[in-house]
């Protein structure tokens, strides 16, 4: 997910959003564990969208 795209979500839709990734990531590690993955960069990418979701709340929270 971009940026951009993120900036755009409303507090509850990134509260979601963040939920769903977050699962999204648990069940890939899982499954590269037990067998390696066709694609692992998927990892990465599905890994920086859960910190930059993490982040645009806690920049909410704080303002």
């Amino acid at each position: 997910m971009k940026q951009a795209e993120i900036t755009q979500l409303s507090v509850t839709e990134l509260q979601e959003k963040f939920s769903e990734t977050k699962k999204s990531y648990s069940d890939l590690k899982l499954a590269h564990a037990i067998s390696p993955l066709e694609n692992p960069i998927q990892l990465r990418n599905v890994r920086r969208s859960v910190a930059r979701i993490a982040t645009e709340l806690t920049k909410r929270e704080i303002q």
